[in-house]
């Protein structure tokens, strides 16, 4: 049976040009921090995949120590931005933080953590997968110091206006430091760290098609002279001194492996998605589900859709049998078992929360794909919805 992997905002499989620098850096076993040939061969290495994303992101020219700084995951990089820039400067303690009500964990828990801590935290709603703008405009005041919101929403694909929305923030106080999470935006719609005003930037390898256990985080010049953010890993002093730790250099090597690779086809890749993501929701018409569309801008590789009275984790088990992986949602939302907070905040009932599945195309993936996925819908639906009742 062909396995017809449709989850890649969950993870990618890894690509061929990455695979390819993998086999190379396995002979670069040295210590990037060692000062002999060997360790700078490592360190070089190092280097030019740092150039490589930076390059992706439209950065050129020299970096400077600490603006794209090495991080096991986008969860890390995004901790150290919220909590290193909460923790930077003192007079910042029982500020004012803004965000989304639909966060991956990784940002929603570092807020939590801000709260237990005395921080304010505003959550702006998302209803509809669009930000609301007389929310956000009624909480900016001058005790904001940090506005972080993300850049693609993990389960339903909406594509926030951040460029707006940051600006505002600026425009009310200069100082005011933004970071998004970009982990399902990167190379998958366009931006510039400069062209949205972020401060700070979380990427992820492994959803491009690089390994997991590697991440990284942008931080714009502006904000490393103001010296917005601290570390929040001690240690030996590595990426400039802001996430100590020896370097995972076979992560980061394929890492800016992938990032080049991504950048080069990055049209020819979110054409070839979105065309999957609509020819995908052309045929499931025929179907009784829903699909979740959000009413804005959306980006090119995620389908959220309800079953009808169909528990998702019933459906997941039903196309397993088919060899088709899809998900439920989020999938570092899976390990607390509870119902997505993203679903729920773009305006979903519970009952068809717990009803829905996410479908995310990647480079991989063809329209005999999205054909073999309706099928199995076809086939199942009838039968899951009669044993339901």
């Amino acid at each position: 049976m062909k396995e017809i992997y449709l989850d890649n905002s969950a993870t990618t499989p890894l690509s061929p040009a990455v695979k390819d620098c993998i086999a190379n850096a396995l002979e670069c076993y040295g210590n990037p921090s060692s000062l002999h040939p060997v360790g700078q061969r490592a360190r070089a290495a190092v280097e030019e995949a740092r150039k490589k994303i930076a390059a992706s992101l439209g950065v050129r020219g020299p970096l400077l120590p600490g603006q794209l700084v090495f991080t096991s995951c986008g969860s890390e990089a995004d901790n150290l931005a919220i909590l290193g820039v909460a923790y930077a400067k003192a007079r910042r303690k029982g500020g004012r933080v803004i965000t989304t009500d639909s966060e991956h964990p990784g940002v929603e828990n570092a807020m939590q953590a801000l709260e237990k801590d005395g921080f304010e935290v505003i959550r702006i709603s998302t209803r509809g997968g669009e930000l609301n703008w007389e929310e956000y405009r009624g909480a900016l005041n001058d005790r904001v110091f940090l506005v972080s919101m993300m850049m693609v929403n993990n389960e339903t694909g909406a594509w926030y206006d951040l460029k707006r929305a940051f600006a505002m923030a600026k425009a009310k106080n200069p100082d005011v430091v933004t970071h998004t999470d970009a982990v399902q935006g990167y190379l998958k719609v366009p931006f510039t760290p400069a062209a949205i005003k972020a401060d700070f930037v979380t990427l992820s390898g492994h959803k491009i098609y690089a390994p997991k256990g590697v991440g990284a985080l942008y931080v714009s010049p502006e904000a490393l002279k103001r010296r917005d953010y601290v570390p929040l890993l001690l240690g030996g002093g590595q990426e400039g001194g802001f996430r100590s730790g020896t370097e995972n250099l076979l992560g980061i090597a394929a890492f800016g492996a992938a990032a080049e690779d991504g950048y080069t086809h990055f049209r020819e890749r979110t054409r070839q998605t979105c065309d999957l993501r609509d020819y995908a929701e052309a045929r499931l018409a025929a179907l009784p589900v829903q699909i979740n569309r959000p009413t804005g801008t959306r980006a090119p590789h995620i389908l959220n859709l309800t079953l009808p009275d169909i528990k998702s984790e019933t459906m997941l088990h039903a196309l397993s049998a088919y060899g088709i992986c899809v998900s439920q949602g989020s999938a570092c939302a899976t390990h607390g078992k509870k119902v997505s907070a993203a679903l729920l905040a773009f305006g979903l009932p519970q009952t068809q929360v717990e009803c829905s599945l996410r479908v995310s195309f990647g480079m991989e993936n063809t329209r005999e794909d999205v054909d073999t996925l309706v099928t199995a819908l076809e086939q199942e639906i009838p039968k899951l919805v009669k044993i339901h009742r």
